[in-house]
């Protein structure tokens, strides 16, 4: 546990809720409403859960009813204009924004992923060792998320997160120093992105 504190400080959670939900009509992600809450509040405790102590929350899509209806007390909250760019917009806002905080890593988690939940986002969190640490979770060997950015990769995370692509180039480009923590057996990595998703939402 002394060690789990102590990360604490050191890896903040980075809740990518930009989307604007185009297949599913155009109701923003963030705001589908999962066990009776917005989804983004599912989606922050669960960082909390995992045990991040800082979390930065990017949002774009309806931002100003987001702010309205989910309660998000501790969390900084990072605007992206430019969110219907895709993912890369809002992981290169997210990032720019834990500049300055002396954080070491970021701990990259989408917020229409419910099936996975603190015990896989713990794992991968258990695996930062240093800023130069590059980590993610996989299901059954192949990479998914929540994702670790060690502070050593922002930069060439930033350049090349371009689109919807988010930092898969990046880290195709570094394969040989990711290290992939299994978490098929605690987590479903399911995304909510049409009506029929809908019905994982509880």
């Amino acid at each position: 546990m002394t060690e789990n504190r102590e990360l604490h400080g050191e890896v903040a959670g980075l809740l990518l809720a930009a989307g604007g939900g185009r297949r599913l009509g155009g109701r923003p992600k963030a705001l589908l409403t999962h066990r009776g809450r917005p989804l983004v509040e599912h989606a922050v405790g669960v960082l909390r859960a995992a045990g991040c102590g800082r979390i930065h929350v990017v949002l774009g899509a309806a931002a100003d009813e987001v702010r309205a209806r989910a309660e998000l007390d501790g969390c900084v909250l990072v605007d992206n204009p430019d969110w219907a760019g895709g993912m890369g917009s809002s992981l290169r806002a997210g990032l720019a924004s834990l500049a300055g905080t002396g954080v070491r890593a970021a701990l990259a988690a989408l917020v229409d992923q419910p099936g996975i939940g603190p015990a896989a986002t713990a794992r991968v969190l258990g695996a930062y060792r240093d800023e130069r640490s590059l980590v993610s979770a996989a299901y059954a060997g192949v990479r998914g998320h929540p994702v670790l950015f060690g502070a050593a990769h922002w930069a060439g995370i930033a350049e090349t997160a371009t689109g919807d692509r988010g930092a898969r180039a990046y880290l195709r480009a570094h394969r040989a120093e990711l290290r992939l923590v299994e978490c098929g057996d605690v987590a479903d990595p399911y995304d909510i992105d049409t009506e029929a998703d809908l019905s994982h939402l509880e």
